[in-house]
């Protein structure tokens, strides 16, 4: 296992080009928030687990609601009642969630660099959403695709 295209860590790791599809793909994504059925069977069958050591609501709340949009079963690990407050460390809290069968872990995490550790010990997918002060790659696609929506690009 390593860090591979299977996980969104840091913009750096995106090409333009990926960057473009990503957006591209957002603006068709947009369309789904205003229909009065809001799913889509894009991620029907798979598993996305938050995994958030830092409080957050709007973050959280994103990628919750935009997984079951997507159709995806979602699920939230408290971290403060979990096995991590017993003193489980990051590795295996993820392999036992990999284990399970997730697809997807979004996690948000104050210690940088902790995704790269996640990504190296499990199959899933990862998804930074906030390591400490160092990337919040998914809060940047969004401010660019604001910018890129408003301005009609």
């Amino acid at each position: 296992m390593g860090i591979s295209k299977k996980d969104l860590i840091s913009l750096d790791d995106l090409t333009v080009e990926e960057i473009e599809e990503i957006l591209n793909n957002a603006k068709s994504m947009k369309e789904i928030i205003n229909r009065d059925i809001k799913k889509v069977p894009t991620l029907r069958g798979r598993a996305v687990i938050n995994l958030f050591y830092e409080n957050s609501t709007r973050t959280r709340t994103s990628f919750e609601i935009a997984g079951k949009y997507m159709g995806a079963d979602v699920i939230n690990v408290n971290v403060a009642t979990s096995s991590v407050a017993k003193g489980e460390s990051l590795k295996d809290t993820a392999q036992t969630i990999d284990r399970m069968g997730a697809d997807v872990i979004v996690m948000r995490h104050p210690a940088s660099g902790a995704h790269h550790l996640l990504a190296k010990n499990v199959n899933a997918r990862v998804i930074n959403a906030g390591d400490g002060t160092h990337q919040h790659p998914t809060q940047a696609l969004l401010d660019l695709f604001t910018m890129v929506d408003y301005k009609k690009i």
